[in-house]
């Protein structure tokens, strides 16, 4: 459901990956669509993709100007965090996700076993990816990639995963008229782009095809084995929630500060129910998504794979923590944090901290790192509390 651009740096490691010739044809962006197509068989002819496949792939394929709508807007990441997960992780997404979880029991377990990635993880993403393979999306798979990777804003990004597509076709895993799924090409029951669909796809059930958007088995090994490959370390934790203390100091309080654990047990952080946070060297930080009167968790390493799949905090904390709920965890603790910005005081805060020379990346009102990083230099040089939350106490003093 929520597949927008993300895996950017997955992509740009494929690219990086590919041959010189493949590059150099990447960087031939914008212009005529048909010179554009033309170069993009011959790519594929020298890739050693059929001409049958090839021709097959591309028989009508044109541009769609609805894809290029929805990557100029992705308005959904401006919503809080405590907004956006409690409409994703409703109770019949749970309900429907732990009923999974028993019903394939047997090939989660094969999976964990092989891939160390359990299926409270797995299932985190169905559910939210695709309401377990209800919603897969109806955009030409085909027409879209095209389209991203003929638009001059990410071809890096989109035109391997438009040879990855053509290679389905060839292969015989899908044809071009099931290749139907998100805006931004994603395919499948956990969304995955076609590149990924090749590198980590497994025909788990055994039936001699790897279909994604409809053999579950095949799903969630493949599934499993991506995120895998992101870094997934076996055995464990990814998220915790945790209660900090009122005197605690909040500038140690930001994803890229990672701190053995007890450290911030050091400090007086305890888990959730108050009972004491394990005093070892695992590596975690404090995340305070909507700062310091908000809820509170500890991410953990494995918290990295979450932000590797979508970069938007707000997608990947909900994702981590609908993980968890699956897992048995209780519902979060609200708190009580301090009124947010709307989106169109974001992109005021966000210009006014582009006059004062940080780089927050794009103006678009949406809370990203670089505006929570440079948020949390103006607190600490006004001597707020430095959670990283931008409040409309903090735009007026700027």
């Amino acid at each position: 459901m929520i597949t927008a651009a993300r895996r950017l740096g997955l992509g740009l490691a494929l690219l990086l990956g590919g041959s010189t010739a493949a590059m150099a044809q990447a960087t031939a962006c914008g212009g005529d669509f048909n010179a554009f197509l033309n170069g993009v068989r011959a790519e594929a002819q020298s890739r050693g993709i059929s001409q049958q496949g090839i021709d097959r792939a591309l028989a009508g394929v044109r541009q769609d100007p609805k894809v290029l709508q929805r990557d100029r807007a992705q308005g959904v990441f401006q919503q809080a965090w405590m907004q956006f997960q409690g409409r994703m992780v409703n109770k019949n997404r749970l309900a429907s996700g732990q009923q999974r979880m028993q019903k394939y029991a047997s090939i989660f377990r094969q999976v964990e076993a092989q891939t160390g990635v359990p299926a409270a993880v797995i299932t985190s993403f169905w559910g939210l990816e695709t309401d377990y393979g209800a919603v897969l999306g109806d955009f030409d798979t085909l027409n879209a990639l095209a389209t991203l990777a003929h638009d001059c804003r990410r071809p890096e990004l989109f035109r391997p995963h438009l040879m990855g597509a053509i290679e389905l076709v060839d292969r015989g895993y899908l044809t071009p008229e099931e290749m139907r799924g998100a805006w931004a090409g994603e395919l499948g029951q956990t969304q995955l782009l076609p590149e990924d669909y090749l590198a980590y796809g497994t025909d788990a059930d055994g039936n001699g095809r790897i279909d994604l958007l409809r053999d579950v088995p095949d799903v969630l090994m493949t599934t499993g084995k991506f995120i895998q490959s992101m870094g997934w370390r076996r055995g464990e934790p990814w998220l915790e929630e945790i209660r900090l203390p009122d005197n605690f100091p909040y500038d140690r309080a930001a994803l890229v500060a990672k701190e053995p654990r007890a450290q911030f047990a050091a400090l007086g952080v305890t888990k959730a129910d108050g009972s004491p946070l394990e005093r070892d060297q695992m590596p975690a930080s404090i995340v305070l998504p909507q700062g310091r009167g908000g809820p509170a968790f500890l991410a953990f390493p494995n918290f990295d794979v979450y932000l590797s799949w979508n970069n938007s905090l707000v997608y990947a904390l909900t994702s981590g923590y609908f993980a968890t709920r699956l897992a048995g965890a209780p519902a979060v603790h609200p708190g009580n944090p301090q009124p947010g910005l709307d989106g169109e005081q974001m992109k005021q805060l966000q210009q006014r901290l582009v006059q004062r020379g940080y780089d927050v990346g794009k103006v678009d009102g949406i809370l990203g790192a670089n505006t929570r990083a440079a948020v949390r230099s103006e607190q600490l040089r006004l001597g707020l509390p430095a959670d990283g939350w931008p409040t409309a106490q903090l735009l007026t003093a700027l």
